[in-house]
């Protein structure tokens, strides 16, 4: 079985209970998630409206960056999952899981794979503020 359970990005809500479900493996000692979630302020600034955007190469780099994390780490099990659309605040912008043999190996590679997603999967956020000004904010 492909240790790479779940990948998508979608426009609709992410499911924490889903990406959870699909990396529960009997050789992982350890699982990790991470949520990320729409925050009322962003550098000191009050958000009113934020919205995501991918290139159409998104899902295809956030395969390339999953195996390279399932290559890096002794992975048994990995999902990611990133919103695109109007967020509110609160909502869930993305989802990673991993699970490995042991806890640390779990820790390390979850960091990794947020860390790449967001650095190396074109997909951009588009913040609005109360005082009117607005960001487009690199890969998320």
């Amino acid at each position: 079985m492909d240790v790479i359970r779940l990948l998508a990005i979608r426009d609709t809500p992410l499911s924490v209970d889903e990406v959870l479900s699909a990396v529960e493996d009997h050789a992982a000692g350890g699982t990790t998630i991470f949520v990320g979630t729409v925050r009322e302020e962003d550098q000191g600034k009050q958000v009113t409206l934020l919205s995501y955007s991918a290139h159409p190469s998104a899902e295809e780099e956030l395969r390339r960056v999953a195996e390279k994390v399932a290559a890096d780490f002794p992975v048994t099990a990995l999902a990611a999952v990133h919103r695109v659309g109007d967020l509110q605040l609160g909502d869930i912008a993305v989802i990673v899981a991993v699970a490995c043999p042991h806890r640390g190996e779990a820790f390390e590679a979850s960091r990794r794979l947020i860390d790449d997603l967001k650095h190396q999967v074109p997909i951009w956020k588009h913040q609005v503020f109360t005082d009117g000004a607005a960001e487009w904010v690199g890969a998320c």
